[in-house]
């Protein structure tokens, strides 16, 4: 959805800095109506602005506190079966289609190190996947957000 207006943008805005905020309490900030305030936020939904609830559920809340990269590299007449069998794979919780060296960049999580050690290997035993290299993450420097562009549009 590219054709989001002035509004669109206060609104994601407004969500962005409370995502907790009530069709009411995003009406009273941007001096709206509540049925503007449905009515748009209903649009946007329709129209794909908004990702999963899933995505804002922290890992290390579910015991998975170690978050990991893998680069995978693969032979691409399989691309749509390797697809599958990751997403088989529960620790797998995004993976991304590249150009460059690797193929596929697969955020996986684990309880710890051996319980990533044995989801390597399971990416490992597709069929399809010729290497796969693994780095840790040390921290979080900066959150997913989106924030930053919204205020750029504003």
């Amino acid at each position: 959805m590219t054709d989001l207006d002035e509004l669109d943008h206060k609104l994601l805005g407004a969500l962005a800095l409370d995502p907790k905020a009530t069709t009411v309490a995003l009406a009273t900030t941007l001096g709206l109506s509540r049925n503007t305030v449905q009515a748009r936020l209903n649009r946007l939904e329709n129209h794909g602005a908004f990702l999963s609830f899933e995505r804002r559920i922290n890992p290390a809340a579910l015991g998975y506190p170690l978050t990991s990269f893998v680069h995978i590299h693969v032979q691409q007449k399989k691309l749509g079966d390797i697809t599958e069998a990751l997403a088989r794979i529960p620790e797998v919780v995004e993976a991304h289609g590249l150009s460059g060296t690797a193929d596929i960049l697969a955020t996986v999580v684990a309880r710890g190190a051996e319980d990533l050690f044995r989801v390597n290997g399971a990416i490992l035993d597709i069929d399809g996947i010729e290497r796969a290299d693994t780095s840790l993450s040390m921290a979080e420097l900066i959150p997913h957000r989106m924030l930053p562009l919204l205020e750029r549009r504003i």
